[in-house]
């Protein structure tokens, strides 16, 4: 009987806290949900207008924010378009989703490290049953219960000073009717102020402010990315319709080949040419179904790389929308507004790279202060209180008048400073590497702006050249056509002319394309490149 007592005494409590622990407790989702509202509420609060539009940083797995944009993962039907293109790729490039999945867990770091900072609930039972026998015979029977509730809570201040709290409450036996025990409550406090040195909470303090400033990096360093990923997309998908056109261009260059070779063997049958003219043509049509053969293959293989891009299968028919590259011949090649002298005064307060390497060099600054301070003595004014509620089950009255309280110091003298003395020669150092990483940093923007602005010129040069070279082959075809009829041209004439055309074609429209990535480039190194929620670009109005 005394055992069966026993036994439920210790079986109710561990009831108890399976009810407590499953009725209320939250679904996975719930958690899921909850680290996702939280992680995103910390990004929104830290993102600044100036980053770029809020939009297409959510991960795949949680609900997407209101300006992401949505596209279904299916095979298209029709021809892409570029924004098409583009949205798909911000979509579902894996690149892109793990630079997502970056910001998240950086942020997810911080809400962890928030989290000490904040009141933290608790709640524990335990129980135990144990029986033997002493040297006489006699059976001995213990049965220990143990229960408390309540919240810890540590305030940290912005000068380094450390606030704790403790509410706890003995329940479990009070609820199982324990005549030994009542319902009662104590309530801690301790406080550490730093008066010297780097003492109480200042390490602590310095690494939720590093842990906060990492996120606002990560953002940074997200939208500095997302710029350089939607200039490569765009320019992977130009080499595409760049490589489809020189397709085309190959294709009309063999059907004109053997054009050329069937008019060639009429002429050498009346005998107005050479058998060996027809033999030369012949092997001009051999080259040109050469090339067009690779021309085919080459453009099989872009296609291909750039499904995965898309995060599509090889095995896709996937086909983009030609009519994109036939726009581009529409876009007047006017004078470029920006010199680089105004592009890099541009980059300088807009690169969102160089900003994150002007903050690191702050927050080397302060770890040098920090560690400096840990050098010298450390002197920390504390002080805490216990105070207990009164007896019986009034457990809200805490008893302040007879509480246990104690004030004084804590004081380290410097007598041993190997470790503080390492960590300020590393600090030291570490500020020297982040003051040249800055410095190379803005050598490099400049070099950036200053080559984009050059290869964009070079890029308009080239296009008005080659667009005049494409005229002059054009009518050199034709005139040596007439030429080869009239028998005043060589066949090797012609045959080289129709070559330079095929090149000229290629070359105006790599022209074209060099051009409109070379515009993309230099908007991206000023750092006035803005992605829109759709994942298309526009110009930033400064």
């Amino acid at each position: 009987m005394t055992f069966n007592l026993r036994l439920k005494k210790v079986f109710w409590p561990l009831f108890l806290a399976m009810i407590i622990a499953i009725f209320p407790g939250c679904s996975r989702e719930h958690y899921k949900a909850e680290a996702d509202e939280e992680v995103y509420n910390i990004i929104n609060s830290k993102w600044q207008d100036d980053f770029g539009n809020k939009a297409n940083y959510t991960i795949s797995d949680a609900p997407a924010e209101a300006n992401d944009l949505q596209i279904e993962k299916a095979i298209p039907t029709e021809p892409v378009s570029l924004a098409e293109a583009v949205g798909m790729a911000t979509a579902y490039n894996r690149d892109y989703q793990n630079q997502k999945e970056s910001l998240y867990l950086t942020t997810l770091d911080l809400t962890l490290r928030r989290h000490r900072y904040a009141p933290q609930w608790f709640g524990t039972i335990d129980g135990s049953y144990s029986k033997s026998t002493d040297s006489s015979g006699n059976n001995l029977e213990e049965t220990s219960i143990g229960s408390s509730a309540g919240f810890d809570q540590t305030h940290l201040l912005s000068g380094g000073a450390l606030i704790s709290t403790s509410l706890a409450v003995n329940w479990v036996r009070f609820l199982i009717g324990d005549p030994r025990t009542s319902l009662g409550s104590v309530l801690s406090a301790t406080a550490a102020v730093p008066l010297l040195g780097a003492g109480a909470g200042k390490v602590e303090l310095e690494q939720l402010t590093q842990a906060e400033r990492e996120v606002l990096y990560r953002i940074r360093t997200f939208n500095r990315y997302r710029k350089t990923f939607v200039v490569s997309i765009i320019n992977e998908y130009y080499r595409v319709l760049q490589q489809r056109d020189s397709v085309t261009n190959a294709k009309n260059n063999y059907e004109r080949t053997v054009e050329n070779q069937n008019r060639l063997e009429m002429m050498a049958e009346a005998g107005r040419i050479a058998g060996s003219s027809v033999d030369e043509s012949q092997q001009n049509v051999l080259r040109a179904e050469d090339s067009y053969v690779a021309a085919v293959q080459r453009y099989e293989q872009l296609l291909d790389e750039f499904k995965i891009i898309l995060a599509l299968p090889t095995d896709a028919n996937l086909t983009l929308d030609q009519n994109e590259l036939t726009a581009l011949e529409d876009i007047k090649m006017e004078e470029f507004d920006y010199t680089a002298k105004a592009g890099i005064e541009t980059a300088l307060v807009s690169r969102l790279d160089l900003a994150n390497n002007t903050d690191r060099v702050d927050d080397s600054v302060r770890k040098v202060k920090l560690a400096a301070e840990g050098l010298g003595p450390e002197l920390n004014l504390i002080g805490g209180a216990d105070v207990d509620s009164g007896e019986g089950t009034v457990f809200t009255r805490l008893e302040f008048d007879n509480g246990d309280y104690v004030a004084g110091f804590e004081a380290d003298l410097p007598l041993d400073r190997k470790a503080e003395r390492n960590a300020y020669r590393e600090a030291l150092i570490t500020l020297e590497q982040r003051q040249r990483e800055y410095e190379n940093s803005v050598d490099r923007v400049k070099f950036d702006v200053r080559q984009a602005h050059r290869k964009l010129q070079e890029a308009k040069d080239a296009y008005t050249i080659r667009k005049n070279s494409l005229d002059l082959a054009s009518k050199r075809v034709e005139t040596n056509k007439l030429l080869l009829d009239a028998g005043r041209v060589e066949v090797r004439i012609v045959l080289e002319s129709q070559d330079a055309l095929v090149q000229a074609q290629n070359d105006v429209t790599a022209a074209l394309v060099d051009y409109t990535i070379a515009k993309l480039v230099f908007f991206r190194d000023t750092g006035i490149l803005q992605v829109r929620p759709d994942g298309m670009w526009e110009e930033k109005v400064q």
